[in-house]
């Protein structure tokens, strides 16, 4: 009498996250539907069509295309992921292994900068990009990604650096290697998960930012797939719903892929950034 009680306890978890998660599952099925139907007010399709991927071979100027709008995006992830992995893992190694003057402070700050949203600094942003010359350029929106992500990339990685143990590095420091061939050769090894996992997230960050790139860039040529999607649904034209679900596949699907192979990197990002005491 027991076995099915316990059948349907252990059943009862995955009916309860069935239930909770089926209109993100609905939503993603409408937008796979829309994209090869004519129609898009319903989950059954009236005719099968590809014309909603017609943005794909249908370019005129390869700078305003679609594949133009990717590259620009590309450039984005990459450069904030190599960016903030970088200076992530020198800030983090330091803050956790140095004892200098106004490291407290410095850590404080950090956090207070997390703390404000990007929206309130873009007029402060708008003003500094201007003064540099970079702005409307990818390098000035990189940048200033970059700062923004920063607070939470250097906590996440002195995190994983406070989980190494000191007595591997006392060892390396005994026997004549310097403070950098340490980091470098003998620290970055053991928190290889945590750098994954902060580059997984720093590249998913980048390919799906909107905000900077539609305030500080003009014109399609530098724009991102985010904005691209934007600009197709907005009022002074036309809305084709069919090539928004379309686009909007298209930007989600190296998502999709990229998480399903590097997921349990992603999930390490908060194992390992707990410990971060000072």
């Amino acid at each position: 009498m027991d076995q099915p009680r316990f059948q349907l306890r252990s059943i009862l978890p995955y009916l309860l996250l069935l239930l909770l998660t089926s209109p993100i599952l609905l939503g993603y099925t409408w937008l796979v539907i829309a994209t090869f139907s004519r129609r898009t007010t319903g989950l059954i399709p009236d005719s099968f069509t590809l014309d909603n991927w017609s943005f794909l071979w249908n370019v005129s100027n390869w700078q305003d295309s679609v594949w133009g709008v990717t590259l620009n995006t590309l450039v984005l992830a990459l450069g904030l992921t190599i960016l903030v992995v970088a200076i992530s893992a020198l800030a983090g190694y330091s803050l956790s292994r140095l004892d200098f003057r106004g490291r407290r402070q410095f850590m404080s700050m950090t956090l207070v900068l997390h703390a404000f949203p990007g929206v309130t600094l873009l007029i402060a942003i708008y003003f500094v990009l201007r003064t540099l010359s970079l702005y409307n350029t990818i390098a000035g929106v990189i940048l200033v990604k970059v700062a923004l992500e920063l607070p939470l990339g250097i906590w996440l990685m002195k995190g994983f650096f406070d989980n190494v143990p000191w007595d591997i590095e006392r060892a390396a420091l005994v026997d004549g290697a310097g403070r950098f061939r340490v980091w470098w050769q003998i620290v970055l090894p053991l928190i290889r998960p945590g750098i994954a996992a902060l580059a997984i997230f720093s590249f998913i960050s980048g390919w799906n930012e909107f905000l900077i790139p539609y305030t500080f860039i003009l014109g399609k040529q530098q724009s991102t797939l985010a904005v691209y999607l934007n600009q197709l649904s907005s009022d002074t034209r036309f809305i084709d719903y069919g090539q928004v679900a379309a686009v909007g596949l298209f930007q989600l699907l190296p998502i999709l892929i990229f998480f399903l192979f590097t997921q349990r990197y992603l999930l390490s990002i908060y194992a390992g950034g707990v410990k971060g005491g000072t």
